[in-house]
């Protein structure tokens, strides 16, 4: 699976070359997250712009890799969702288990609010996304 990456001073843009979120695209953004974080704690943004269709059985790996970053501290924020993914994460009330943003201005956002409450309660306190 090919991403364009693109590395800024608070996070990393993912932006899949695929046009389904599928089985095959979620476990390579897993692999993708794997290898980012394994350098130390990252905040990722995946811009799903290409993404046209969804395959139902991926909105469970999808609260996965969501709470996989968040149990190291890191934020993971989706974006630029077409309307058949929005329809179908709210569907199955994933919509509130992940972080979606409908903009990278507002993907931004969520990522500089949650580095800063991070920074703000430290280890004392469990973050919830």
């Amino acid at each position: 699976m090919n991403f364009k990456i693109d590395t800024k001073e608070n996070y990393t843009l993912l932006t899949p070359d695929s046009t389904c979120l599928d089985e095959n695209l979620t476990a390579a953004l897993q692999q993708k997250w794997t290898e980012l974080s394994n350098n130390g704690p990252i905040n990722i943004i995946v811009d799903l712009n290409k993404c046209e269709s969804v395959s139902d059985t991926v909105m469970d790996a999808l609260v996965q890799l969501h709470e996989m970053a968040y149990n190291e501290d890191q934020s993971l924020v989706f974006t630029d969702l077409k309307s058949e993914l929005r329809i179908a994460l709210s569907d199955h009330e994933y919509y509130h288990a992940i972080n979606i943003a409908p903009t990278m201005i507002e993907a931004i956002d969520i990522i500089k609010m949650e580095v800063l409450q991070r920074d703000m309660f430290g280890d004392d306190e469990a973050f919830e996304a």
